[in-house]
């Protein structure tokens, strides 16, 4: 049942958070996404079947939460992250990062390191404010404050803005090591056209952790999100909290 978590601005977020056995599944969407997407859904219908913790959450401005997207930055939504596990979520965590998620589920791992049990990323995008805009793009974003381009995923604009462009160039993790030693599998589609599935290695040598393994989909797109995708998606997390 989707309920409501106020922030210390008022602001409220629209969670799901089911009782289980830890470690707690914490789904982070991607940018312009909800969790409503068809991995959220499918993950949570699986750890009620199974027992298991989750906690599925809309970023403000986004969903059914309340705020304006455009007010939304990175390290905003992280924050709203980092409020919903400490509000609602006991004891470990294995959080599971789609795209724009799988950049948060870093940055909250970093913030929470002696929760924080293991990570799975689906196409995670770390940095894509730096290897995902043009220079006429930056240019654009520094002279209007914002660009907006065609969405392949839905009828509104892809909009970005200055100040989350700005949030992501203050948060770029790739450069150097990543100081997490837990557990971390990365999912990704080598026909992806948005993220590419490279990043996935990057991130994997960037990790400090001796546990990390990158599960490659040769005919696998973006989203991840065939029948066969989210299996594996299920089978990596199931894998995963034996394995803790």
């Amino acid at each position: 049942m989707i309920g409501r978590l106020a922030r210390p601005d008022g602001v409220r977020l629209a969670v799901d958070h089911r009782q289980g056995e830890a470690p707690t599944i914490v789904f982070l969407p991607g940018y312009m996404s909800d969790m409503t997407g068809s991995k959220a859904l499918a993950l949570d219908a699986w750890a009620a079947t199974h027992g298991r913790a989750m906690l599925r959450l809309d970023y403000a401005g986004c969903g059914d939460s309340e705020g304006a997207f455009e007010d939304g930055t990175l390290t905003r939504w992280r924050d709203d992250v980092l409020h919903a596990i400490d509000t609602l979520a006991s004891g470990p965590l294995l959080l599971v990062g789609s795209s724009m998620g799988g950049w948060l589920m870093l940055l909250v791992a970093l913030a929470r390191p002696d929760r924080v049990a293991g990570l799975v990323g689906i196409a995670a995008a770390p940095d894509f404010t730096d290897w995902g805009f043009d220079e006429a793009q930056r240019t654009r974003l520094i002279a209007d404050g914002r660009i907006e381009e065609p969405s392949d995923y839905g009828d509104a604009p892809y909009v970005t803005t200055r100040a989350f462009w700005e949030s992501g160039q203050a948060n770029l993790l790739l450069g150097g090591p990543i100081p997490l030693d837990c557990p971390v599998r990365l999912l990704h589609g080598q026909a992806d056209v948005d993220v590419p599935w490279k990043v996935s290695l990057r991130l994997a040598a960037a990790l400090r952790s001796a546990d990390v393994q990158v599960h490659l989909v040769k005919d696998g797109d973006h989203r991840l999100s065939r029948p066969q995708d989210i299996a594996l998606l299920i089978a990596t997390v199931e894998r995963l909290l034996e394995a803790l």
